[in-house]
């Protein structure tokens, strides 16, 4: 007797049709809320362009948008967003972007609090559209971006002195340049100003995912210390990661120091190595990047100068400590500690005796 066909098939084909509709439905659910938040973003910046229209036109002054936002809330009473501090970030939002097109492309293409970040942290249009851009590009969130933005990245981004020009074709060159930035902040270690190397190797492997957050999107981390055997010696790679979007090795040499041209040397065998020991056909050239403690321009252009691997060098930037003068004049973290904790105890002894 035939069996009946299965309720619940479980061969392959099921799975993949699953696996197929549950792609389709989460690319779905990404356009429709790309497309409201293009659609509310661009209403904002048309009530602002109103707003700062008719003050110019009509010469009304601040307290129109008080009244703006009661009679609006008064209609739509569902809608939020139209609080006086918000209808003043929509006035806001017009004036820094009076181009209609750059709202639409790029502007609009980010939720509203990232274009609150925006407005309230810089000045500049250049890197308020350069800071949109990257968050399109990378998908920052909220939290990220403020940390971009607060770390400056837009001046540290492709700061560093390399040999990229010279050794990577044109259109791998600024790709990579990009990759590096000077100084990188390494202000997320509890670590004093003179450290060693190991040490700060240590504490960047402790805390990877902070430091793959300041490496940037890309990076996949592969190992410290990592081994490789050449002539029958052994040679160890303070770091090694793979850059998932630009297919390639990069080794990073940490150094506590200035740079000295001998870190150039050092760097251009181990990228040979490892193209050599790991890269296969499918790789692009290896990378290095040498993080200093401080370095000097024509030094460093002097020692990359012969070098045929490609090679940058950066500074890193540690927390910074409190000046000699006020150190011990302030009170440690479990100083602080115990303090909340006697006045929490104090507090709920008053409330223990105090009458009903």
């Amino acid at each position: 007797m035939p069996q009946p066909p299965a309720l619940f098939p479980e061969d392959e084909n099921y799975f993949a049709l699953i696996n197929g509709l549950k792609q389709r439905i989460r690319r779905a659910q990404l356009k429709a809320a790309l497309a409201v938040n293009q659609e509310l973003i661009m209403l904002y910046w048309h009530i602002g362009q109103e707003i700062v229209e008719r003050q110019l036109s009509q010469g009304w002054g601040s307290k129109v948008i008080d009244r703006i936002s009661k009679d609006l809330r008064r209609e739509f009473p569902e809608m939020k967003g139209f609080s006086p501090r918000n209808l003043q970030y929509m006035r806001a939002l017009a004036e820094a972007y009076p181009d209609e097109q750059i709202v639409l492309q790029v502007i609009a293409q980010i939720p509203w609090g990232h274009n609150q970040s925006l407005l309230n942290k810089l000045n500049s249009p250049e890197q308020r559209l350069w800071y949109a851009r990257k968050t399109v590009e990378f998908g920052w969130s909220r939290n990220i971006l403020d940390l971009q933005i607060d770390t400056n990245l837009f001046t540290r981004q492709g700061g560093a002195i390399t040999n990229f020009e010279r050794t990577l074709p044109p259109e791998q060159s600024d790709l990579s340049r990009d990759l590096l930035k000077n100084p990188y902040n390494f202000e997320f270690l509890a670590l004093a100003d003179e450290v060693q190397e190991r040490d700060l190797e240590r504490a960047l492997v402790e805390r990877i995912r902070d430091f793959l957050l300041e490496l940037g999107v890309g990076f996949a981390f592969v190992g410290s210390q990592y081994r490789l055997e050449v002539d029958g010696y052994e040679y160890f790679i303070d770091l090694l990661f793979y850059h998932l979007k630009l297919h390639r090795y990069v080794v990073i040499d940490l150094k506590v120091t200035e740079f000295k041209p001998e870190y150039a040397g050092k760097m251009n065998f181990y990228i040979s190595a490892v193209n050599h020991l790991l890269r296969d056909e499918r790789d692009e050239a290896t990378i290095g990047i040498i993080l200093c403690k401080s370095k000097k321009r024509t030094t460093v252009e002097f020692a990359l100068d012969a070098v045929q691997n490609p090679i940058g060098v950066a500074t890193y930037k540690l927390r910074e400590e409190l000046p000699p003068a006020l150190q011990g004049c302030l009170p440690t973290a479990e100083q602080l500690e115990m303090e909340l904790d006697a006045a929490i105890r104090e507090i709920g002894a008053e409330q223990d005796n105090s009458p009903l």
